[in-house]
């Protein structure tokens, strides 16, 4: 199904699969608006740690066994980057054939990866048909498009489109239209080819120019996929300061604090590097490290 980006799936999923107080597993950290919207409509969101492996399962076993909905980012955890291991996949898939639960894969950026080969999508395991595949054109293309797809299973096909008809309809068919050719034409896949190198030349470049202004004074997350590093600063702990200090000298960080939800806050910045020219790198970060000396 087209949907109007990622939150236009959410829309759907949330009409469509849950009931006020219904819980769902959502990862913490996590995409804070499919969140706060999941939220908004009357779902009870249990706030699930995630470690190098994903989605701690054990703990959300504990914390909700019978949770109705898991919202997982199993190729390139959000915003951590982590991919969700093959036994936790497993693990997940069983979990929702046995309690009749649903997963959402939200697979938002995972044809930027720069280190090795991916996992296939978890929807490819999914021999229960619990699993609906959300995927996005916002990244891979412009967030202006707002345009989305959403892979539902056979057996609640009907329902779906009989909510999207009524509540969400899809996007302008003039721009469906457009991608539509843009990928049969073969634009598409050389498009992705091409900034997928372009962008690994400008990880490289932001990530050597972070180590030299910033040294010891940051711990670098960077992931081998995804479009973003998160620059952990040792000696400070207010994220949410640090970045409205770098926007005032115009740069765009983004606080990793804002998507946590309870309990202990992960503090750092997401720094993009997808829009800073390698020869701009050095010159950016040097901003960065004025505005928050």
């Amino acid at each position: 199904m087209i949907t109007a980006g990622y939150q236009g799936a959410v829309g759907l999923f949330a009409r469509t699969l849950l009931s006020a107080g219904n819980a769902v597993w959502f990862e913490n950290p996590g995409y804070f608006r499919a969140r706060d919207a999941l939220a908004l409509a009357g779902a009870e969101i249990v706030p699930v740690p995630v470690d190098q492996d994903g989605l701690d399962l054990g703990i959300a076993m504990r914390r909700s066994p019978r949770a109705r909905l898991a919202v997982v980012t199993p190729a390139h955890q959000c915003p951590l980057g982590v991919m969700l291991s093959l036994p936790r996949r497993l693990e997940l898939l069983a979990w929702a054939a046995k309690t009749g639960a649903w997963i959402i894969e939200d697979d938002y950026d995972g044809e930027f990866r720069y280190h090795g080969r991916p996992l296939p999508a978890l929807k490819s395991l999914d021999d229960a048909g619990r699993v609906f595949y959300a995927g996005s054109f916002s990244k891979v293309l412009s967030p202006g498009l707002r345009l989305g797809y959403l892979v539902v299973p056979a057996s609640e096909l009907e329902r779906f489109q009989r909510v999207a008809e009524l509540f969400a309809p899809s996007p302008s068919l003039l721009d469906q239209m457009v991608v539509a050719d843009f990928m049969i034409e073969g634009h598409f896949a050389r498009h992705v080819k091409r900034m997928r190198k372009l962008y690994a030349e400008r990880r490289k470049a932001l990530i050597s120019a972070l180590r030299m202004f910033f040294g010891d004074e940051i711990v670098l997350d960077a992931p081998p996929g995804g479009m973003h590093v998160i620059a952990r600063f040792v000696a400070r702990e207010d994220d949410v300061a640090m970045a409205a200090r770098a926007q005032r000298v115009g740069l765009a960080p983004f606080a990793l604090s804002l998507c946590t939800a309870g309990g202990s806050r992960q503090s750092g910045l997401l720094l993009s590097f997808t829009n800073i020219p390698v020869e701009a790198a050095e010159r950016e970060v040097q901003r960065l490290h004025r505005s928050l000396r």
